[in-house]
């Protein structure tokens, strides 16, 4: 048997059942896979029927505000995924009357679909022969043919796009590209693959090579920077609070936290006391404060490492944009304010 057929036949004993494959509908399709972007099957699956519950249609998704939907997809990460999901759904429910592009060339048009994203629709809704190429399949394709070719280059994008082309099975294109999405997922995995009942093994390059744990070849990220965080915490006589919208591009753009104020080092709370701190909220504020967390919490993000401090301003009353802290939970948050607040738990002041 060639490549495909052993792939096809291995994905039809081995399957997870997942509930997007039960359905040619692109709008769960669509939801899907922009929900495992960057994202394991396990975590994205509970997000993935939180959506469909609350927004079973793309009319639904569309008419939602951008705060519920940050607010459902908080501690998904990578909120962009979440912002232009909105975005799309807008631009599928009121410009295109709720009907998804049916072809590769016009997926890839929509806001936050790439390449792959765009072959994996096109290929699963409409049945359209077109090669998806993600992680798992670079990580299967380089061990199985012996690419050396570094998947994140030029060069190597170009390859592989070209090589999983070459093999897809143009009768049933679906079938395929969730075969090998789900061989490199759950079976070709990047540590302790299962090569001694692989399917593959009489004729992967990389066994016969002993190549298995240096391929795919990946060229060095870009260098990780390291910031430190420092979050007033204000609460007042009137169990009021203070949380402030991240506007800015960049992470947690629309997302909400305590007001914050950066350093270039961690502060002890001498140099705490030092700081300048008249253009900040507390700016003509009464206040004591106290340091949360001794230790940096520190929170790792794909380019950079947020070292974290927590102080915690108790005044007597806050400015008028408090907000009740029993309403904190109406409000998206990045995981690292919600895992303090909940560790922090304001009802018990």
């Amino acid at each position: 048997m060639d490549f495909k057929t052993k792939l096809t036949n291995w994905y039809s004993n081995n399957k997870r059942d997942l509930p997007w494959r039960h359905t040619k509908n692109p709008y769960h399709i669509w939801l899907s896979e922009i929900i495992l972007q960057q994202t394991q099957v396990k975590q994205g699956l509970p997000y993935y029927k939180a959506f469909i519950k609350h927004y079973p249609t793309v009319f639904e998704l569309a008419n939602a505000s951008e705060q519920e939907v940050l607010k459902l997809w908080q501690g998904l990460g990578y909120y962009s995924r979440a912002r232009n999901l909105h975005k799309t759904a807008k631009h599928v429910a009121f410009e295109l009357n709720g009907n998804f592009p049916d072809n590769y060339k016009d997926l890839l048009k929509l806001k936050g679909v790439g390449d792959y994203t765009a072959s994996a629709i096109a290929s699963i809704a409409f049945n359209e022969v077109s090669a998806v190429v993600d992680g798992n399949v670079y990580r299967v394709l380089s061990r199985y043919f012996g690419i050396e070719t570094p998947i994140n280059s030029t060069a190597g994008i170009k390859k592989f796009k070209k090589l999983a082309s070459s093999l897809i099975d143009k009768g049933n294109p679906a079938m395929f590209n969730q075969a090998i999405m789900e061989f490199g997922a759950t079976h070709c995995k990047p540590k302790n693959p299962y090569c001694i009942v692989c399917p593959l093994n009489e004729s992967c390059v990389a066994l016969q090579k002993n190549l298995i744990d240096s391929l795919p070849v990946k060229l060095k990220k870009t260098k990780v920077k390291t910031k430190f965080f420092n979050f007033l915490v204000c609460i007042d006589k009137n169990n009021k609070t203070i949380l402030e919208k991240r506007t800015s591009k960049g992470i947690w753009q629309n997302l909400y936290q305590f007001p914050l104020l950066e350093s270039h080092k961690s502060l002890s709370s001498e140099e705490f006391h030092l700081l300048d701190l008249e253009d900040s909220v507390l700016k003509n504020l009464k206040y004591d404060y106290s340091l949360y967390n001794e230790e940096d919490i520190i929170h790792k993000l794909s380019h950079q490492h947020l070292h974290t401090k927590f102080w915690i301003i108790e005044a007597e009353k806050l400015t008028a944009k408090a907000i009740l802290t029993n309403e904190i939970k109406n409000y998206p948050v990045p995981v690292l304010i919600s895992d303090f607040i909940e560790s922090f738990n304001f009802n018990k002041l």
